[in-house]
Parts: structure tokens; C-alpha cells; sequence
């Protein structure tokens, strides 16, 4: 079993904006797709001569249908927008079993005299209801009718961050696209301490998009892979936020951001306001900023706060806050422990703080800190995991080895494996 599982253990890391996956063998790598799915328009008439439109596309041939910028609204469908898809939501639910599938099939073996199907380890938010884990086994379980899968688990994100990072008593803080969920973890998860943050890098995109319109990019602003590729090269986070802005008006040629796209004319240059790169990073981690609230006033979505499920998703609280609240939701003598180990996961944790930048830009586990020395705590022991990006899916994969073949799935633990294989 073990020999077996070395070759087909498969991580599967539904994050709301990329989808990692990959094999055991893929050591420290996985596969990084988008998180979505394209419906195209198989009623236009050159799709129809030229008889080539599938009902969905997924993976890297998804730009290769894309239609007018209008469109992208209607068929470009990225199903897990807040960690939740609700169960109704049937195009949500074939984009994650296409994007499934596409991941499963990329990485079956050549040779099948041996292929058994994978043993599969999905990692969903530490907010999905039981009907997600239901609906992903059903999933999986069509999947094994073509041998692709032999056996599926189900672990929440952060805790397949704890997993991978070989620690039991922490606070995990997971931020992917769309939400931020902070959860302390003592031997498992404690649930009655979570708090979610309906705020992360998807945020980022629209302080950047009100940005580019300001600058006179409106166009550009509408399209989300463009905003996003602007966000990650000239976002800056500032350590002091009043600090970098003053700096960089006081020398706008030193912070000048500019970003041209490579194969094409595009460009967009930030010029005098360069300092507003500082505001795509703070807006993240703290959105109380006066300065965000002439945006929001011309239109800018303010972060709100949504209940899905019985979880309650704060909008505006800031990330230091919300690591105080969830600790102090825990016993007393535990609490100590938590602040030691605080690890930050996920995408949009992946700040960066270039040399020339260095007194003014920081990186996030730095900024952190800072937020929890405002409110007061101080000691504590803020990590980026090793790779951000990729934490959690490394977790499954360390989990899905370890976990024995022959312990059965249990709904009251929402552990286990549910063999699907025929």
C-alpha cells in the first residue's frame, strides 16, 4: 500500500483563484491552473461551421476562446469567488469537475498495467458546508468510473498548512482570491475560533482597478487578467502607509511604476501618482484607511459582511484584528502558544520588498506583526510558509501519504477515505 501510494498520492488545492494539483512525484511543484471555467457562445456561427466549440473549456486553452471584453462577465465563471459554491449553482459545479478531471487525466500514467486510480486529497475552505465535501465526492466518484481515481479525502485548507509544515499548535492565516480565513489549530482545527476575512487578493484587484481608471485606464481596469498582472508587478505593501506615501512624493522618478505588457503595445504608467502603489497592498491587510474612502464613495465595492452558511465573513476588519479575535476565542493557557506560531499561507501573501524599496515596502509577515503590535501583542512569531503558493497543496499530499489505505471515511470526524473505485 505504502509503495503504491508513493507513486499516486494526488493533492488537489481548490484556492479561489488558481487550482493546484499534481502527484506525489511532482516534489515541491504542482500544477498551477486558474481556478475557472469558459462557456463559449457554440451558437455563433463561426463556432458552429467550424463545428470545434466544446460546452466548456478549462486549463491553458481557456484565452483561445475568449470573446469581447462584455462578455467575459457572463461565461467566464470562476466557482469558488468565496471558498463556498452554493449547491444550486450547477456551472460552478461543472467547472469543478471539469478542471478536476483535466488535472486527473493530465498525470495518468502511460503505462496502466499497475494504475489503479489516484488516491485523491481535495483541500476546500475551512467554511464549506458538508454538501460541498458531498457534492466533490460525487465528483470523483464519476472520475473513478474512467479508473482515475481509487480513494478521496477531504481536508480543510488550513489544516493541510499545519500537515505540511509539521506543526500542532498554531494559528494558520490562509489567504487565497477571495477570502482570508484565520484558524487556530490545537491537535485539529478549532472550529468555534475561526474567523473569516470576506477580503483578500481579489481586494487587491480593485483598489488596482479604481486605480487605472483614475490614471485613464478604464478599458484595461474591466479586464481581471490585465488588473491582476498590474496588482502583482507594481503593488508595493508599505510597512507605514503615511511614511511611503510620503516618499514617494517627495522622489516620484525613485517609486515610478510603469508595466508594459510583453508581445503587445499596452502600457500603463502611474507617473506622479506612482505612490499609489502603496495603497494595493495596505487596502489587503487594512481598509479602514481614510484614504480608501473617497474610492468607495465613487463607486469602489466596499468589503462587506456576508454570512454563507452559519459563517459570518467580515469585511473591514483588518488582519491583525481578525488574529486577536480568533486567538481569544481560545482557553487562556492556550492562547500564549498560538501568538508563537502564527503561519501565513496563500497567494496573496506573496509580497515583495525590492532592495531599493526596503525602508518602505515590506513583506507580509513583517506587516503582521506590526498590526498585532497595535493592538498590543507583542512576542509573537510570524512565518511565511516556505512556498505561499503552493502550502497547501504540499499538505494534502504529505497527508494523503500518511493517512492508512484501510481507515474508512467518518462524517462525524470528516476524516478518512472514501473508496470510490469500482
Amino acid at each position: 500500500m505504502s509503495e503504491y501510494k508513493e507513486q499516486y498520492t494526488f493533492g488537489m488545492d481548490f484556492g479561489t483563484s488558481d487550482f493546484k494539483f499534481g502527484p506525489i512525484t511532482c516534489g515541491d511543484s504542482p500544477k498551477i491552473l486558474r481556478n475557472r471555467g469558459y462557456f463559449p457562445d457554440r451558437d455563433s456561427i463561426m463556432m458552429r461551421a467550424l463545428n470545434q466549440a466544446p460546452e466548456i473549456v478549462v486549463g491553458d486553452d481557456v484565452p483561445l476562446y475568449l470573446q469581447s471584453s462584455e462578455d467575459l462577465t457572463a461565461r467566464l465563471v470562476y466557482p469558488m469567488r468565496n471558498g463556498v459554491i452554493d449547491r444550486a449553482d450547477s456551472r460552478a459545479w461543472r467547472v469543478v469537475n471539469e478542471i478536476s478531471r483535466f488535472g486527473l487525466n493530465m498525470f495518468r500514467p502511460k503505462s496502466e498495467q499497475d494504475f489503479e486510480g489516484f488516491y485523491v486529497v481535495a483541500s476546500l475552505s475551512s467554511v464549506s458546508p458538508r454538501y460541498m465535501y458531498e457534492s466533490l465526492f460525487e465528483t470523483m466518484t464519476a472520475a473513478a468510473k474512467d479508473g482515475l481515481v481509487k480513494a478521496v479525502t477531504v481536508i480543510s485548507q488550513p489544516f493541510a498548512v499545519a500537515i505540511g509544515h509539521g506543526v500542532t499548535t498554531c494559528v494558520v492565516v490562509e489567504s487565497g482570491h477571495g477570502n482570508t480565513q484565520v484558524c487556530p489549530i490545537s491537535s485539529y482545527p478549532i472550529r468555534g475560533a475561526l474567523v473569516a476575512v470576506n477580503r483578500g487578493g481579489g481586494e487587491a484587484n480593485s483598489i488596482t482597478a479604481e486605480i487605472l481608471k483614475d490614471l485613464g485606464y478604464g478599458d484595461l481596469a474591466r479586464e481581471e487578467a490585465f488588473v491582476r498582472r498590474v496588482k502583482e508587478d507594481l503593488g508595493l505593501l508599505p510597512l507605514d502607509l503615511k511614511r511611503a506615501i510620503k516618499a514617494a512624493k517627495d522622489s516620484p522618478t525613485k517609486f515610478r511604476a510603469r508595466f508594459k505588457v510583453p508581445g503587445t503595445r499596452v502600457e500603463v504608467d502611474f507617473a506622479e501618482k506612482s505612490w499609489q502603489r502603496f495603497l494595493i497592498g495596505e487596502y489587503v491587510f487594512n481598509p479602514q484607511n481614510e484614504l480608501f474612502q473617497s474610492y468607495m464613495t465613487r463607486g469602489m465595492p466596499r468589503p462587506k459582511d456576508v454570512k454563507i452558511g452559519d459563517t459570518v465573513f467580515e469585511g473591514m476588519i483588518d488582519f491583525g484584528e481578525a488574529i486577536v479575535r480568533s486567538v481569544e476565542r481560545c482557553p487562556v493557557e492556550l492562547q500564549p502558544l498560538l501568538y508563537k506560531e502564527i503561519l501565513l499561507s496563500g497567494g496573496n501573501f506573496s509580497w515583495q520588498s525590492p532592495e531599493r524599496f526596503r525602508d518602505f515596502a515590506t513583506d507580509a509577515a513583517t506587516k503582521m506583526k506590526a498590526l498585532l503590535k497595535e493592538k498590543g501583542v507583542k512576542g509573537v512569531s510570524v512565518k511565511m510558509t516556505k512556498n505561499p503558493q503552493h502550502s497547501v497543496w504540499h499538505g494534502c499530499i504529505i497527508y494523503g501519504y500518511a493517512v492508512p489505505g484501510d481507515y474508512e471515511w467518518n462524517w462525524e470526524r470528516m476524516e478518512g477515505w472514501l473508496a470510490v473505485a469500482a
